[in-house]
């Protein structure tokens, strides 16, 4: 049996190790590593402090399917429907813009419920707080070293982290890389923002109709979401929650400073937008470092496998472009080399 490592609880790693279960369920013992304490990767859903608040979505705010996809990844949203991860969007959502024959879905218990999903599915053994800093090659095996200490052994690894990330990686995976992979990598370029969960006590009801908000003339602000409204998570015995994004310039400009330097800068722009807006019993801010892909890897089927044997494949939405489908593709494309290989 061999033993697969996936890097990276987030949708594509989740969706990776869901597919190759159901693929070759006896032949591989799948496992889970991610150095956050918890999955989703940029789906993630945040708790409050305080059980009495609702969650928010600090990441991905909801799924939009094309009619393409809807038709081609047709099974993916029947199942999610099916088991009630998703449902239709149904609340207003101003600005919202894209092209005709597409459909949205919420999750009602928070995006990062579609990666819990997958993994419960794919029977993984998970570990958190794990993070892989080098890799080495052991003959027919990789070595993969954690940043807390102490390594393991795989037949294959899968790394679904950002690019700059596997680039920073120790070990054998830069000699291994060609001239034009090195080219290929180092061109990917993402966005960054910075994100708040403003969360309220029971009894706050918020005075504007919408669930979710685009800002088209603010250099701070770019989107707004009552999010527990989009979710229907409101409810008399649990406050309400909000969660801000902010325009990818101002969060490249203020990349490299603290959060707590900029979660002030933030709430001063929404008291602008919001001047009526009850004051939250706490706040939460998240940096985006790697928000959503810019510049993907060209000419690329979903992967690039940077070795053959032992074999080391890389994916994610930087293989193909950063939405649900896009992770799917790069999923299913991964899991092609992985069944050719093992």
């Amino acid at each position: 049996m061999s033993r697969v490592l996936i890097v990276g609880a987030g949708l594509t790693g989740s969706l990776c190790a869901c597919l190759l279960r159901r693929e070759m369920q006896n032949k591989v013992q799948i496992v889970v590593w991610d150095k956050a304490r918890g999955a989703g990767g940029r789906m993630t859903t945040t708790r409050p402090p305080d059980s009495s608040c609702s969650s928010a979505d600090l990441g991905a705010q909801y799924v939009t399917a094309t009619a393409a996809y809807a038709k081609s990844h047709h099974s993916f949203y029947s199942e999610l429907l099916s088991s009630g991860v998703l449902v239709p969007l149904d609340s207003l959502i101003e600005g919202l813009r894209h092209k005709d024959g597409s459909h949205d879905y919420m999750t009602p218990l928070g995006m990062c419920s579609l990666v819990k999903h997958f993994l419960s599915e794919s029977g993984a053994d998970l570990f958190f707080e794990h993070h892989v800093t080098g890799l080495f090659r052991r003959g027919a095996s990789w070595e993969v070293q954690r940043k807390a200490g102490g390594s393991d052994l795989f037949d294959a690894v899968v790394l679904t982290m950002p690019v700059p990330q596997i680039l920073q990686l120790q070990g054998d995976v830069g000699e291994i890389l060609s001239v034009q992979q090195r080219q290929q990598l180092d061109g990917v370029a993402y966005s960054s923002r910075f994100a708040l969960a403003l969360f309220f006590p029971p009894g706050v009801v918020f005075s504007f109709p919408w669930a979710a908000r685009y800002v088209t003339d603010n250099p701070v602000i770019c989107y707004i979401a009552a999010d527990s409204r989009k979710r229907h998570a409101d409810g008399p015995s649990r406050g309400p929650s909000l969660v801000v994004h902010t325009s990818v310039p101002f969060g490249m400009a203020h990349l490299e400073e603290a959060k707590e330097q900029v979660q002030p800068l933030v709430l001063q722009e929404l008291q602008k937008l919001l001047p009526d807006l009850p004051e939250p019993s706490s706040v939460k801010c998240q940096k985006w470092r790697y928000s959503q892909v810019l510049t993907s890897v060209p000419d690329c089927p979903g992967q690039m496998t940077l070795l053959d044997r032992p074999l080391l494949v890389c994916g994610g939405d930087a293989f193909t472009h950063s939405n649900f489908d896009g992770c799917v593709e790069s999923a299913l494309s991964m899991l092609s080399v992985l069944k050719s290989s093992l």
